[in-house]
């Protein structure tokens, strides 16, 4: 198995045993032996409401003062799972965080330096939330009995809210991304006052409400630990909407010992959690297939959660927490937190909400006489199919050309391009108005050409556009094109020498302006000598150096053949010039 291919545990295990291995330099750190104090202290430091407890791996609330009176509520584990535990501290969360080193427990000393610090602070007394690993509850309850003997108030509430085992071992369900929610819902209540006994009550019944599921993609193991540790069956790959329905249908099967009860009519809070490496956009996909698949099933999402709650160093995978839920969990829920990691999250109940809205009526192109065919329809038609023709017959040498300096899809797209004008052209008229046919145009290459070059041709065609609409005179031709032109250069940010289609475009557009001043007899020349303007400052690229677009990223020494939007654009020329009786 190659560097690469190692699972994050696995890197970060051989790099604690042999120190400062090859694996850890792939890794943006300075040492494995001082990375998570380092990383305590850059949170601290962004963080005005944190501080650290000097000696410690611990975070607490720069205002412990605050906690006069009130329950201080204290969590940690292993480091790995940022932004847990530190980042829930703050005012309507945790007090404090107490930090393991990468995967491995707290030592109990720590953590009843941490109590005895709340507690001295003038806290009311101190809960305890712990997830469910061995080390975890041995090391928490260890300090738990040190502070007891030291007459503190201390209680702990442990929380097990893994749904993957249909029959779970003595050691229980593990602790996940469910624990977060806890610390939420305890907050808000020590944040109100209340006294200790209420809290743990009231978590402890909340907590029978949570479920969490964890899956990576690739060989899916459905249950994964946020350790790496196996789930209970492993399986192919599938979409996300498949996986989303299998880890529902598991989480709500009443067969398994672990299952979360949900019924049609239910309310919950939805927690979709990013294990440490899926881009946002698989996150946005993934949430948006659970809520579908819950509301398919009858069950309220009355709150959403999508991002980086509980990672597992950078593990590509995520999981799914389900919180049942009533109004007063809700209350609790929404409460203000000064916690640096909670998210900002609407209070507004998101079931059942319409979540598109019909855009504005497209203002229509055509208006009034200006749409009807006129003597120019026939000769545009004939101008607009040679066009086509032409670039769909150089689509591949386009594609080409654009190989050597681009992603090689120069050809697609401008046959994207005549592909939708020649099926507007079968079940369309043509406007006998210049103007209002390169506004259609315009709409057309905008929709179906897209990218960059559908962007610039929709500009060059919008801005063509008002100088036709009510003349059709040669020069208001000239000067359509110089509008077209400049539009491109003013928004596009290239101009004439950087190696684009301005190289072609600017010649050709500045030789038409001849067209504003010659008799009708000559109108044809100026036409060739614009067409052959643009076909020499196409071949002229293979000199230049480019300073827009793609091109300008690779050597210049590798760029030896010519632009191929400049190439396109003398290809359009050329094919408006032979339809119009011009020659080949």
């Amino acid at each position: 198995m190659g560097a690469q291919q190692l699972p994050a545990w696995c890197i970060w295990g051989v790099a604690r045993e042999h120190g400062q291995n090859m694996e850890v330099q792939k890794k943006l750190l300075n040492s494995v032996e001082r990375c998570v104090d380092e990383a305590l202290s850059g949170i601290v430091s962004s963080n005005a409401g944190l501080v650290l407890l000097e000696g410690h791996r611990v975070v607490v609330r720069s205002d412990l003062g605050a906690l006069k009176g009130r329950v201080a509520l204290l969590s940690g584990g292993g480091s790995g799972h940022e932004p847990a535990h530190a980042g829930y501290v703050g005012a309507g969360m945790l007090s404090g965080a107490v930090a393991g080193a990468v995967f491995a427990s707290p030592p109990p000393g720590s953590v009843l330096a941490a109590i005895l610090a709340l507690w001295q602070g003038g806290a009311a007394g101190v809960l305890l939330i712990v997830k469910n690993y061995t080390g975890d509850r041995l090391n928490f309850g260890l300090a738990l009995e040190q502070a007891r003997a030291r007459g503190v108030p201390v209680d702990m509430v442990i929380v097990a809210d893994d749904c993957a085992f249909t029959q779970p071992s003595k050691a229980g369900r593990r602790g996940l991304c469910g624990t977060v929610l806890v610390h939420k819902l305890a907050g808000a209540m020590a944040e109100e006052g209340r006294p200790l006994n209420e809290i743990v009550a009231k978590v402890k019944e909340a907590a029978k409400g949570i479920g969490t599921l964890g899956l990576p993609p690739g060989d899916m193991e459905l249950g994964l630990g946020i350790h790496g540790e196996p789930g209970m069956k492993r399986s192919k790959i599938a979409s996300a909407d498949e996986v989303v329905k299998t880890m529902i249908d598991h989480m709500m099967d009443p067969s398994s010992q672990s299952h979360l009860s949900l019924k049609s009519g239910d309310s919950v809070v939805l927690c979709v959690n990013n294990l440490g490496a899926l881009s946002c956009l698989e996150m946005a996909v993934v949430t948006r297939a659970t809520i579908s698949c819950l509301e398919g099933r009858g069950v309220r999402v009355v709150r959403v959660m999508s991002g980086s709650f509980m990672t597992s160093l950078e593990m590509s995978g995520m999981s799914l927490t389900l919180m049942r839920t009533d109004q007063d969990m809700l209350k609790l829920f929404d409460a203000k937190t000064t916690a640096p990691a909670w998210p900002n999250l609407s209070s507004i109940d998101l079931s059942g909400r319409n979540c598109s809205i019909q855009p504005a009526d497209k203002i229509s192109a055509s208006v009034g006489p200006s749409n009807q065919e006129g003597p120019l329809s026939d000769v545009m038609r004939k101008v607009l199919e040679k066009v086509c023709a032409d670039l769909l017959h150089r689509q591949d040498e386009l594609n080409a050309l654009d190989r050597a300096a681009g992603d090689g899809d120069c050809g697609n797209t401008h046959a994207l391009a005549a592909h939708a004008i020649q099926e507007w052209l079968s079940s369309h008229m043509v406007p006998g108005c210049p103007g209002q046919l390169l506004s259609v145009l315009a709409g057309l290459v905008q929709e179906r050409m897209g990218g960059s070059s559908g962007a610039l041709y929709s500009l060059f065609l919008t801005a063509a556009s008002p100088p036709l609409k009510s003349c059709s005179d040669p020069s208001a031709w000239a000067e359509a094109v110089h509008a077209g032109t400049e539009a491109m250069r003013r928004y596009g940010g290239a101009d004439q020498g950087d190696r684009t289609m301005l190289d072609a475009l600017c010649p050709a557009a500045e030789e038409l302006r001849a067209l504003s001043s010659v008799p009708s007899s000559g109108m044809m020349a100026v036409l060739q000598k614009a067409v052959e303007k643009a076909e020499l400052g196409a071949e002229s690229t293979r000199d230049l150096t480019a300073k827009a677009g793609r091109a300008s990223y690779i050597a210049t020494e590798r760029v030896t053949l010519p632009d191929p939007g400049a190439v396109a654009i003398a290809t359009i020329l050329r094919a408006v010039f032979v339809a119009l009786g011009g020659g080949k």
